[in-house]
């Protein structure tokens, strides 16, 4: 719809998955940093940008499967299909997700609902990796401590 529909809708849709490309981009340099100033030792901060990783890759999932094309289906069909290995509550989360016993229009409407919804929830939890980084601080790359060195997040703390 946005492509004929909507003037310069093409250049919208384009921006918004080539930007999420780009933010992929990002996202493994920081990661790559991460692993090389050996961030992971502050287990909290690491384990919430784990978390934050995995929703990212579900947007991006969720926003593959939009067009509605033939490789959006099947994507579809066999990503979700993969959750049905889930011990005991696998079978049940892929009908819940696909909103019936098939990908069908229902499962359309749910991750269009899930497209829009993540982006809020990553933000969020963007704020509390932020806070967990702020506990831990990381602009010393040396590995040494020293609290004579930091820079105050905000006046009051």
């Amino acid at each position: 719809h946005i492509h004929r529909d909507v003037q310069y809708g093409w250049l919208i849709r384009n921006l918004h998955a080539n930007g999420a490309s780009m933010f992929f981009f990002c996202i493994y340099l920081h990661i790559g940093r991460g692993l090389y100033y050996g961030s992971y030792i502050y287990t909290e901060t690491w384990n919430i940008g784990v978390v934050l990783l995995l929703l990212v890759m579900a947007t991006a999932f969720m926003g593959y499967v939009l067009p509605w094309g033939q490789m959006s289906f099947w994507g579809a069909t066999v990503i979700t299909n993969l959750l049905s290995a889930t011990p005991y509550v696998g079978n049940t989360l892929v009908e819940w997700i696909w909103g019936g016993f098939a990908v069908d229009n229902a499962t359309l409407t749910r991750f269009f609902t899930f497209h829009f919804m993540l982006p809020f929830i990553i933000m969020a939890t963007s704020m509390i990796h932020l806070l967990f980084l702020h506990e831990t601080g990381s602009n010393n790359p040396t590995g040494l401590n020293s609290n004579s060195d930091k820079i105050p997040f905000h006046p009051y703390f």
